[in-house]
């Protein structure tokens, strides 16, 4: 593996993790610890970390971005992975989303369709389910989970919120990742989101990722499902050349490249 590729891979778990130890590092990337020690000191002398007792620590660590900035950022991939995950779906079917801006874009996608039982904690999602005339009649049934909220929140969240996750049970839980590994599985930034997730997947008979190829080989703070709980992965056309691509399809039983669309 060049090393721009290896030096590629750190910054990518630095922005996730916001600290990342040598022996991550050397398991993740299949390299020697000699190879990792240069690594380290090479993204120091960029300027992007710096060292620390047993790793690198970013000098700008955050979370992942609001959603409004996330809607934003390959949407067009996004819109692609949407339109693939909605192609799967069949009328009768109980349908778990979190609040992901792939997700949201899903939603939109499901309003072409009939039949379906939407249960969601995004309040973006169920209003784009729910963009008719007031007196049209809705194609799906959407049930909006209960939670707390913060202020600037688009989402419920909290005990309450996955308390009711469990009052239901779901063909298929389609969630959006903040990363999603060969090894790890699926994860998230924050724990309440995690919490969230990993209820839905407890609750779905199937659990679908929709991921663009930005967050393949990502791994966030809390993990929500592992390979083996995951049914598939939709992603973009571009992951066949992610370096993380080879083991993500080994480890999951099918992904699929969403083709691309023109808006």
């Amino acid at each position: 593996m060049l090393q721009e590729t290896r030096l590629h891979r750190i910054r990518a778990l630095l922005a996730t993790l916001g600290h990342v130890s040598t022996e991550r590092i050397i398991r993740e990337l299949g390299i020697s610890r000699e190879t990792a020690r240069r690594d380290i000191i090479a993204l120091e002398a960029l300027g992007v970390a710096r060292r620390v007792h047993g790793g690198l620590m970013a000098l700008n660590a955050e979370p992942e971005a609001p959603l409004v900035v996330r809607s934003e950022v390959k949407a067009r991939e996004k819109r692609a992975i949407a339109r693939a995950a909605a192609r799967r779906l069949k009328p009768g079917q109980t349908l778990f989303l979190d609040a992901g801006s792939t997700t949201t874009m899903l939603a939109e996608e499901l309003r072409t369709l009939s039949g379906l039982t939407v249960v969601t904690n995004s309040l973006n999602a169920a209003l784009k389910l729910c963009a008719a005339g007031e007196h049209e009649t809705l194609n799906n049934s959407i049930i909006l989970l209960g939670g707390s909220m913060l202020a600037g929140a688009q989402e419920t969240r909290g005990d309450l919120t996955v308390g009711e996750i469990y009052r239901y049970r779901a063909d298929v839980a389609m969630l959006s990742p903040v990363g999603i590994d060969g090894r790890g599985g699926a994860t998230s930034f924050y724990p309440h989101e995690a919490a969230i997730a990993r209820a839905m997947v407890q609750q779905a008979d199937q659990l679908i990722l929709l991921a663009d190829s930005s967050k393949l080989g990502l791994t966030s703070r809390i993990n929500y499902a592992t390979p083996g709980q995951v049914s598939a992965l939709i992603t973009d056309g571009a992951a066949a050349e992610h370096p993380a691509f080879s083991l993500i399809e080994k480890s999951l039983p099918e992904v699929v490249l969403a083709p691309a669309t023109s808006r």
